[in-house]
């Protein structure tokens, strides 16, 4: 059957010496914050574009179609491209971004990837706090995309090269914690900038997007490449004082030498984007495309970017929308946590197919409910045990997500591909991300006056077809070192016959 994988997952992997040191802990903090500047642009846009003070300057036909007719389809008063161009343009700009922050992160590294998309977001976010017509707001959200494309190619590239492999999943699923704790940030802040009454409120939400930015460009000053990207660029004797520090031992020598060979490998590479889509590396190229594409179509951001929308929709009350925001975004953080906890002792397939059929459960109950409220038509109300259930629901399809394919999305593709292929392989993560984010982003809401309450149903069948996806496709990779990621392939029972007996050398096949 080809859902085979498992043989290297169970701790068949080598085994360096060293293990955690607080110096690698600190880093891989300091460099998740990345995920800070990603997260509170997520939860910012929904929120903003609920605000009336927000909608009568910049969108004020969307603001009369709430407010003037209130016989029209509730599942259509927020369908408007113009206004959903504001959330998505930002992912059109990470997608361009993330190519030329690939070429960035192999050639100088992945600390100058992260400062400089530090940089560009904490410009976009004062050009965006400032704006006074919707050409600044666009041009800002396209500097924050710039920015996000540039942080999301580098930090779990650099949490996965920094981190020891038994502890990879926990520390990388930081940049994860990070964007949960960025999307909570910004629904606390819209919660209590709505309530200004002179207006200017979504200024301080849109503005203080600068804070995480400064936050994560201050701290890559002083963050260490990692021994990867020094080897990378010819440093051998620096790069293994690297990696000495970081392991907290002297006896590194096995673990540099599958670094060094691995480093002389991707040397041999000229086209690494040529080659990533050559068969040796068709099992990363498909995960590597897959993950971020099924990621995208669990729905997940329509909660995410539109949840005040979302909940207004379906007729929550001003505050109660934004309080429900609130919430999902507390369940976001806390299930994160559980990701953390469980991904290197349960693995990252069982967490996959639990969170996937979750998910499916959720949003089929999701569609019901709504759909026996409000029907076709778009007419109707719920009662407040009826909005406290769906309000349940999306808690609990929320809370499947985040220690599901929320983290996962980011960590695996970042620890399957060889060095040769790493900065080509995690750009085509990103840019397939950033694109089918811009897609749902931008159609969301048409998508939700078109379709009604079976939008829940069309994401549901994904949700499906990626769990069969997962079961037979994605390999069990915990506790596999990063170097060592071809035994995985080459004992799974679908991609072995991709991978030759050549591309497994003799040091990883046999046991340590």
């Amino acid at each position: 059957m080809a859902g085979g994988g498992y043989a290297a997952a169970q701790g068949d992997g080598r085994r360096y010496e060293g293990g955690v040191t607080a110096f690698v802990v600190i880093t891989c903090l300091v460099a998740a914050m990345g995920g800070l500047m990603f997260g509170y642009d997520i939860g910012i846009s929904g929120g903003v574009t609920a605000m009336d003070s927000f909608l009568k300057p910049f969108f004020p036909h969307v603001y009369k179609k709430q407010h003037g007719n209130h016989e029209e389809n509730m599942y259509c008063k927020f369908d408007d491209h113009v206004l959903t161009l504001f959330t998505s343009s930002l992912y059109l700009a990470a997608l361009i971004a993330s190519f030329f922050a690939s070429a960035t992160t192999r050639r100088f590294g992945r600390k100058m990837s992260m400062m400089f998309g530090g940089l560009v977001f904490l410009g976009g976010a004062i050009l965006n706090g400032a704006a006074v017509n919707v050409a600044m707001l666009i041009v800002g959200r396209l500097m924050l995309g710039v920015g996000v494309g540039f942080a999301n190619q580098s930090v779990p590239v650099y949490l996965s090269e920094m981190a020891p492999a038994n502890l990879r999943g926990a520390l990388n699923m930081g940049f994860q914690m990070a964007i949960t704790i960025g999307i909570l940030a910004a629904n606390l802040i819209n919660y209590g900038t709505s309530k200004i009454k002179s207006g200017w409120g979504w200024r301080i939400s849109l503005g203080l997007a600068a804070v995480p930015a400064i936050i994560f460009t201050i701290g890559s000053l002083f963050l260490p490449d990692t021994p990867n990207s020094i080897l990378e660029r010819g440093n051998h004797e620096k790069a293994k004082k690297m990696l000495q520090k970081i392991r907290g031992t002297n006896n590194v020598d096995e673990e540099f030498q599958d670094l060094v060979d691995a480093t002389m490998a991707a040397k041999q590479v000229e086209h690494p984007w040529r080659n990533f889509t050559g068969r040796k590396y068709r099992p990363q190229l498909i995960i590597c495309i897959f993950i971020p594409f099924f990621q995208q179509l669990t729905g997940i951001n329509v909660i995410m970017f539109y949840a005040p929308v979302l909940f207004k929709t379906l007729g929550f009350g001003d505050d109660a929308s934004l309080m429900s925001a609130v919430i999902t975004g507390v369940v976001n953080v806390v299930a994160t946590m559980v990701s953390v906890y469980c991904v290197d002792k349960l693995g990252r397939k069982a967490l996959f197919l639990e969170g996937g059929v979750q998910m499916i459960i959720c949003q089929v109950l999701v569609a019901v409910i709504i759909g026996r409220v409000f029907g076709t038509g778009g007419e109707g109300e719920m009662s407040k045990s009826v909005s406290s259930l769906v309000l349940f629901l999306i808690c609990a399809y929320v809370a499947a997500f985040a220690w599901s394919w929320g983290p996962l999305g980011w960590l695996v593709p970042s620890e399957i591909c060889p060095l040769e292929i790493r900065s080509a392989g995690q750009a085509t993560n990103v840019s397939v991300n950033m694109f089918f984010t811009f897609v749902i982003g931008q159609f969301f809401l048409s998508m939700l006056c078109h379709m009604k309450f079976a939008l829940f149903l069309f994401f549901g069948g994904f949700v499906i077809i990626m769990t069969i996806f997962i079961y037979y496709f994605v390999p069990e990779t915990k506790n596999v070192p990063i170097e060592e990621m071809n035994q995985v392939w080459k004992q799974h029972g679908f991609w072995s016959k991709y991978v030759s007996n050549d591309d497994v050398t003799a040091r990883t096949s046999s046991p340590p």
